[in-house]
């Protein structure tokens, strides 16, 4: 039974325009990719939102339509719905990650193995499930291959456009994130957003936490005609905290990292130079596996782990 009527005029259209706008943050590519109208979207959209009594997505200038917390919450659930009815015309059986051991192999850098892939192993150990993850290191580009033939199941990489498109590759943005700059608390310079010249004044420590000849930092700093002056290259963030302890050098971190690893009893903090971009952690599968139900229920979960991570 149905908690409420107004559930009851929902139907497996309205399900899919909810999935399609939460996965691509877009009525218009919502409207291409299940080839009807826009207002039908805003139709279904409308519909959606009466039924659980919740706007479900907001329309930013900059972001497209941002889910909600409840849609977030709702997203997974409704996944597995569909996934339900494709099985139920196919006729296979669904994943399910408690019945056999499974093994899922990702490719991601540092940022993702500190941030969310703890809390998707909390869940899988409450739930006592019996997955392994296998992380390989990203490096300069995702490994394609590796994903096409399916000896990979997910690429975890950086966004917008640091890596090269591929067309039959799905991809879902999970975090954004800015960059900060970090020092010992004794050498921290007073000013609480370091200017362009404070910041190439000092002597840099640079954490590599994935594999890359360029980086979003100095190829920021050369469209400023700038350049800073790296002392020491880290293989991970960690490492890099502790070659400043003591120093008066600079390092600069994604915020979320920042929070996480910089504790306030050793390390300040100061915010990047005007005009500094954020980034993106972008999820990234096979066209081929979008139907899989072991994949699908690895992305809800990862999903899933991103939106408590963004609650944090």
């Amino acid at each position: 039974m149905l908690n409420s009527n107004s559930l009851r005029k929902l139907d497996m259209q309205d399900l899919m325009v909810f999935v399609a706008v939460y996965e691509q943050n877009s009525v218009t590519g919502v409207s291409e990719t299940l080839s009807v109208s826009q207002s039908t979207v805003s139709y279904c959209l409308k519909k959606l939102r009466n039924g659980f009594e919740d706007e479900l997505f907001i329309n930013t200038r900059t972001g497209g339509m941002q889910p909600t917390g409840k849609a977030s919450a709702m997203y997974p659930h409704a996944l597995k719905i569909l996934e339900s009815i494709n099985l139920c015309h196919a006729g296979s059986p669904a994943f399910d990650p408690g019945l056999q051991a499974v093994t899922f192999n990702l490719c991601a850098p540092e940022y993702f193995e500190q941030l969310i892939l703890p809390r998707l192993l909390k869940t899988f150990a409450l739930a006592d499930l019996p997955v392994t993850v296998n992380v390989l290191k990203l490096e300069a580009d995702i490994p394609a291959e590796a994903l096409r033939e399916g000896s990979l199941d997910l690429v975890m990489c950086f966004g917008p456009n640091f890596h090269r498109r591929h067309v039959d590759f799905k991809s879902r943005t999970l975090l954004e994130d800015d960059l900060v700059c970090v020092f010992d608390k004794r050498a921290t310079p007073a000013e609480p957003r370091l200017s362009l010249h404070t910041y190439v004044e000092r002597r840099h420590v640079f954490p590599t936490p994935w594999t890359s000849a360029t980086n979003m930092v100095d190829g920021w700093l050369a469209q400023q005609a700038k350049q800073r002056q790296i002392v020491a290259r880290a293989n991970s963030y960690s490492a890099a905290l502790k070659l400043i302890t003591g120093t008066d050098y600079a390092l600069t971190l994604p915020r979320r990292i920042q929070r996480l690893l910089a504790s306030t009893d050793t390390f300040n903090h100061c915010e990047a130079p005007e005009g500094l971009p954020g980034f993106t952690l972008d999820m990234q599968w096979s066209q081929s596996v979008d139907q899989d139900s072991a994949n699908t229920w690895l992305r809800a979960q990862v999903i899933q782990a991103c939106a408590v991570q963004e609650t944090a």
